[in-house]
């Protein structure tokens, strides 16, 4: 029989807010942390817009000389683990650490890192490069430098699947702790690819949106007028515990996990297929893991992007999954207020997620004035709605048709 497993503890940091309380209050009040990219001068760039984590000082969570040896995305994520094993109250100690392990995933890893370095090296030569080139930028040093800092000797991995690595990251978190892999894991994603040559390549596929005049309301999910994604950047990570383990250090149990669902499109590199048969498999594989059906999902937090083909197509998949009950279900997507985290997305998501399900509030789609044609459910239009959540669904779907899906619950002994 697998294991219970609930989570404990959150840490967000994205556009909107440095930590998870205050990106859940901003959430909820419509705050879009989109606006104009400072990061670099985007003045030759199509796309001029994106979600940054402003005013991030990661000092505060990392020595100085350490900064320098790390990418953007592992400071991120080390604030945001921070955040959440201390909310989680969880302390890794000799005796518990080969039994707690970490898993953070992450689509681009240190994008920053390799423009810069490459710079160097086109400028001065391979002299110039640094000696911490590679480690500041793989994917895995997330997961690596969080377990250093932590000691967590348990499972130690990452996920690189594009937009469904933070998700996947708590997903394969989850089935650890099921089958006795682990007691508790920091799972979760990070992302930082605000940079020239990332926001450049996203332009040349026509993938973001070019609302440069009106960045807050240029990501706009379901929207007639939504003409692409905007790019956002930070990270969101859980803590996850074995059910009798978290309750025999008395931790507050936030939420549970039920469910957890992967498929593949087999389709494109890029576009899931137009009927959007991967993420209805997928729906369909949580749902089947987590032993309920549509009539049990209350809300559903999605992947959409706002883009104009993957809206309408996750819209097309809620119908394939639910049945009518597709019409009845509130759906909502974040991503009108933090852009797009890319390999990060899942994880923040999955937060938001948890947070719903524990306060009973949706949050809203923000920037939805008129809906797009079929797209014709219930999309909880600019403004967060309270309501019953007992049972809670987060999509993630990712380039080269990977899909993911997490289910969480309302605790209940």
């Amino acid at each position: 029989m697998p294991r219970r497993v609930v989570v404990t503890g959150i840490g967000l940091i994205c556009s909107v807010g440095h930590d998870t309380e205050t990106v859940w209050s901003a959430l909820r009040a419509g705050k879009s942390g989109i606006a104009r990219i400072t990061l670099f001068d985007p003045s030759q760039h199509a796309c001029q817009i994106a979600g940054e984590v402003k005013e991030f000082d990661p000092t505060r969570f990392i020595d100085k000389k350490e900064v320098k040896k790390m990418g953007r995305f592992m400071h991120l994520a080390i604030a945001a683990a921070d955040e959440a094993l201390a909310m989680s109250g969880l302390k890794i100690t000799a005796e518990n650490a080969d039994r707690i392990g970490v898993y953070i995933g992450s689509g681009i890893g240190g994008f920053e890192v390799i423009e810069r370095e490459h710079e160097k090296m086109l400028a001065g030569g391979p002299g110039k490069v640094s000696p911490f080139f590679i480690p500041a930028s793989i994917v895995n040093l997330a997961s690596g430098q969080v377990s250093i800092r932590t000691g967590a000797k348990g499972p130690n991995s990452a996920t690189a699947t594009a937009c469904t690595s933070g998700a996947h990251g708590v997903g394969d978190s989850f089935r650890l702790i099921q089958h006795g892999y682990a007691d508790a894991m920091i799972a979760g994603g990070s992302e930082a690819a605000c940079t020239p040559l990332s926001v450049a390549g996203f332009a040349a596929m026509r993938a973001l949106s070019t609302r440069n005049e009106d960045p807050e309301r240029a990501s706009r999910p379901w929207d007639k007028n939504r003409d692409g994604f905007v790019v956002g950047e930070g990270s969101g990570i859980l803590i996850l515990e074995e059910l009798e383990y978290a309750k025999a250090r008395g931790a507050k149990i936030l939420a549970e996990m039920i469910g957890y669902g992967m498929s593949g499109d087999a389709f494109h590199m890029a576009s899931p297929s137009e009927d959007g048969d991967g993420p209805r498999r997928v729906m369909l594989n949580a749902m089947k893991d987590a032993g309920v059906t549509p009539a049990d999902i209350d809300y559903i937090n999605a992947h959409a992007t706002s883009t104009p083909a993957g809206d309408i197509i996750e819209t097309r998949a809620f119908k394939a999954a639910m049945g009518e009950r597709a019409y009845e279900i509130p759906v909502s997507s974040t991503k009108a207020m933090t852009g797009h985290l890319l390999g990060g997305a899942g994880a923040l998501e999955a937060g938001v997620t948890v947070l719903a399900v524990r306060d009973q509030i949706a949050p809203g789609t923000m920037n939805l004035e008129e809906p797009g044609e079929g797209c014709d459910l219930d999309y909880i239009p600019n403004a967060a709605r309270a309501m019953k959540i007992d049972v809670a669904l987060s999509n993630s779907f990712g380039f080269g048709g990977t899909n993911g899906c997490l289910i969480f619950k309302r605790y209940t002994d």
